[in-house]
């Protein structure tokens, strides 16, 4: 079996059959033997954490230029948290490559912010508040988990940093939705299986993190911690047949 992780980050597998592809900035950066060791000097704290934690078995290619597979080669197209980065007209064509990809019957499996949930805690904190009016500061977060990734306009972890480091990263490297850290569109089972089957996909299935059409999903750790818990609360998990 083969399994493409796409826009890996840290949290790839080391199973043979994975192969975990990402772009970051980071990955760049690590690719660099010459330059490499000079990272510290520039980043710290969690963005050096990061940095170091980066593992080795990453294939570092910029997936806005197409999957580099062959058509029909892939058993299983993976990505999480990954689709919403993109624009909409993007993202169609991408699962459109993706399916491009795919053998027939391959396993398309795609992991996004659930906005059904993040709208019903909204809602429901509406409530709470008009019953319990202390809870009033908290309602920003609430919004917020659905609002404040499409429109930062600052890459969060360069806002963090001194005003000259501010400066010089912003000038590099660009605001946020350059670096592709904004949202740009935001999914529920109901829009993401109509878009699913507007590409061609012949069968689309809501999942849970720890449930799958594909066999022994579990054991590639990429849905769950290193506990076995749930990676990434509140997502959606949807599945579709090429």
């Amino acid at each position: 079996m083969k399994i493409l992780n796409l826009g890996c980050g840290t949290k790839v597998s080391n199973k043979p059959e994975v192969i975990n592809i990402d772009w970051s900035i980071y990955l760049r950066l690590k690719q660099m033997k010459i330059f490499a060791p000079t990272v510290p000097l520039f980043i710290r704290g969690e963005r050096l954490e990061r940095f170091s934690s980066l593992p080795e078995n990453v294939m570092v290619h910029n997936l806005a230029k197409g999957i580099p597979f062959n058509s029909d080669s892939v058993d299983v197209v993976y990505h999480s948290h990954m689709l919403e980065h993109l624009d909409r007209d993007v993202a169609e064509n991408f699962l459109t490559e993706v399916r491009r990809v795919l053998k027939p019957g391959g396993i398309h499996r795609i992991v996004v912010p659930d906005l059904e949930k993040t709208c019903r805690a909204y809602i429901s904190h509406i409530s709470t508040c008009e019953t319990h009016p202390d809870e009033s500061d908290k309602h920003d977060s609430y919004i917020a988990k659905f609002l404040e990734q499409s429109v930062r306009k600052e890459a969060f972890g360069t806002s963090q940093q001194n005003s000259l480091r501010r400066f010089v990263e912003n000038l590099i490297l660009g605001d946020a939705r350059r670096r592709g850290e904004t949202h740009q569109w935001m999914y529920d089972k109901i829009n993401l299986k109509a878009k699913l089957i507007n590409v061609g996909y012949s069968e689309v299935h809501v999942q849970d993190y720890n449930t799958s059409l594909i066999p022994s999903w579990t054991g590639y750790g990429l849905d769950v911690d290193e506990k076995g818990n749930q990676y990434k609360p509140e997502s959606l998990y949807v599945e579709a047949l090429k």
